[in-house]
């Protein structure tokens, strides 16, 4: 039970996956889908957050106060940085944290945010088109269409 709770951000991770791809799968309502998809994908963020999670980690700068820099020349800062680079391993072993996920996530959040808008752009254009959002109700209208060459109405 303890090993349960100890990952219980898997465990959010999980449910809100499930719930993202129950309503993408369940609804016929094409906002409903688009907030599915939203959910579904924020899960995913989630998870790549918290596998870039580093126990212990330092954030990846270099602390200004360990360099020995009194010219403030381009050579005596890269000597500086070398030296405490040199100084940190000797005592002991920095662990930073990797930056890499959390800069694919803010790219990938850019990306949904601009391709929901779409796709409610999408949704906004087949409304006026079918006068409907439901994809039952507009495969019916398709069906009408393409069977007999008029719109139903």
């Amino acid at each position: 039970m303890i090993d349960f709770f100890a990952h219980y951000n898997y465990i959010v991770v999980v449910i809100l996956m499930m719930t993202g791809l129950y309503v993408v799968f369940a609804s016929s309502n094409m906002i409903k889908k688009l907030v599915g998809l939203s959910l579904f994908q924020t899960s995913v963020f989630l998870l790549y957050i918290t596998l870039g999670k580093v126990t212990g980690g330092k954030p990846p700068i270099v602390d200004p106060s360990e360099f020995k820099n009194d010219h403030g020349g381009g050579h005596e800062v890269a000597q500086a940085t070398h030296e405490a680079a040199t100084a940190a391993h000797d005592t002991a072993q920095v662990i930073y944290s990797n930056p890499l996920p959390h800069v694919l996530i803010l790219t990938a959040i850019v990306v949904g945010v601009a391709t929901l808008a779409i796709g409610l752009a999408l949704v906004v254009r087949t409304r006026e088109t079918y006068g409907t959002i439901e994809e039952d109700e507009i495969d019916g209208l398709d069906y009408c269409t393409n069977l007999e060459g008029h719109t139903g109405s």
